[in-house]
């Protein structure tokens, strides 16, 4: 099989501009050539002094990569902003997306998410007595302000955590990264039986799962 022969920069550029994508690329105190692909963007970086060619070389060969990420990409934005209220509605600024749905709320000068950390502690203690007895017994269930991630547990200590922005999305969100989180004090990893327990108490989790795309659990 032969190498793909590599574009010119230009052609690069061109060939992601035509499926919605501009080109950043910028020189930093790296190691290896990093790429980043975000809705509409994709942030180039790469090592200080490194050959033009085979830079191309790494930019043509991630060329296909880039564009049929970013259609996967473009769909999970999609359905994450389908939940975002109306800001130009004259009453934006009391809303807040509570499980899946803009309300108008008053949430007495807290933080959101203060506020979310609230709506968790009132309902997980039922979404336990609901999916315990279907996968494992945790010691306790935490909340954390998570920007990367929206669950992670200590299979030691049994002990989960719960991202306080899960609040803004329908509750059966918060059912799955629980489940997920659950089934992980059975399954400290990410194997078939661990996804085989997750499927078997919740059939419907990829739904869920799709939906929070982006960070991890």
């Amino acid at each position: 099989m032969t190498a793909k022969k590599s574009l010119s920069l230009e052609a690069v550029y061109n060939e992601l501009a035509a499926n919605g994508i501009t080109l950043n690329i910028s020189p930093k105190k790296v190691k290896n050539i990093n790429f980043r692909l975000k809705p509409n963007a994709l942030f180039v970086t790469y090592p200080k002094g490194i050959a033009d060619d085979y830079l191309l070389a790494m930019l043509t060969k991630r060329l296909n990569w880039a564009i049929g990420q970013h259609e996967q990409l473009l769909k999970q934005t999609a359905q994450k902003t389908a939940f975002l209220p109306n800001v130009d509605d004259e009453n934006a600024e009391n809303k807040v997306l509570l499980w899946g749905k803009p309300q108008l709320i008053d949430t007495n000068g807290r933080a959101i998410t203060e506020f979310y950390r609230d709506e968790l502690s009132a309902i997980v203690p039922n979404l336990l007595a609901k999916w315990q007895p279907k996968t494992a017994v945790a010691s306790e269930v935490r909340f954390k302000t998570m920007t990367t991630r929206w669950g992670s547990c200590n299979t030691r200590a049994r002990r989960i955590w719960l991202s306080t922005y899960l609040p803004a999305y329908p509750i059966e969100c918060t059912e799955y990264v629980l489940v997920h989180e659950l089934c992980h004090l059975i399954h400290p990893n990410h194997s078939r039986d661990f996804w085989q327990a997750v499927a078997t108490a919740m059939p419907d989790y990829q739904h869920w799962h799709d939906l929070l795309a982006g960070k991890s659990v």
